[in-house]
């Protein structure tokens, strides 16, 4: 069970350690570097090295000696993961809050980072009511009632798709784990900044890639994540898919994400291609 250390705090991650070109992939929020698995699968036969961490305030990975961070210092702990492989360079991408991450990991050492997937994320920060509603959510998730009923309303919302076991997997983890602990996570969320202006300074490939039936990362927000992307060619659609579409139609988001590898990284992957996903 690896981990590496970045500022205070010991950051969980999960590698292939195959030696082809690197995916690194960041989770959504109140997910894990598990929600990766189904995409893992998919991609077994590739020679495509797929890494996964856990955000400060997930799965295995904590807070440190300072609960407060932002997601600059998201992408700083992705830059970690990939020291601690020794790996100089990587496709970044995630899902929603870990597409926010790895925006600022393009960023912040764009030498580093040689495509980017961005699956149902934006580049903006919240609007004012987005703030209440988040405000909202998670003085309700925190405060002690009842939460089996928030949490099975959630799960249909957050992670989409028609397979309620998918749904049921997440809820039993959601009541199991300390409710609040995700406050300093959330408050991350909502304290945000937007990056859209400075979108033109990325100039690798870019996957924008929603779900379907995706409320939260809408087919606006990431038109305008595209457009302002100069590797970006639109914004691909997965049909009958919603904010999850990683964990609920793993097989097209995994086609997507292979062709984005040999599109970043055409002389170094060889059985990345689509071929048999």
């Amino acid at each position: 069970m690896p981990f590496v250390h970045s500022d205070s705090v010991n950051i969980h991650f999960h590698t292939d350690a195959v030696h082809g070109p690197t995916l690194l992939l960041a989770h959504g929020f109140l997910m894990d570097e598990s929600m990766f698995d189904p995409i893992r699968k998919v991609l077994a036969h590739t020679d495509i090295n797929v890494v996964t961490w856990d955000a400060r305030g997930h799965g295995r990975t904590g807070y440190g000696d300072n609960p407060g961070f932002d997601y600059w210092d998201l992408a700083t702990d992705g830059l970690r993961v990939l020291d601690a492989l020794g790996i100089e360079n990587a496709i970044v991408g995630g899902v929603s809050q870990g597409g926010y991450a790895a925006l600022r990991m393009a960023l912040l050492a764009p030498e580093r980072v040689t495509g980017l997937a961005l699956l149902d994320t934006e580049a903006d920060a919240c609007t004012r009511d987005d703030e209440t509603f988040y405000e909202n959510f998670f003085d309700e998730w925190c405060d002690g009632g009842a939460l089996r009923p928030l949490a099975q309303d959630l799960a249909p919302r957050l992670i989409g798709g028609t397979d309620p076991e998918i749904w049921r997997t997440w809820i039993t983890r959601w009541l199991a784990a300390d409710r609040t602990a995700i406050r300093p996570a959330a408050d991350c969320l909502i304290g945000r900044d937007s990056v859209r202006g400075r979108l033109g300074e990325i100039s690798v490939p870019a996957l924008v890639l929603r779900g379907e039936h995706d409320h939260s990362s809408t087919a606006d927000k990431c038109t305008r994540l595209a457009d302002g992307l100069p590797g970006a060619n639109g914004v691909r659609t997965v049909a009958g898919a919603g904010h999850g579409c990683a964990l609920t139609h793993p097989e097209q988001v995994a086609a997507a994400l292979a062709a984005l590898v040999t599109a970043s990284a055409p002389d170094a992957v060889q059985s990345a291609a689509v071929v048999g996903i």
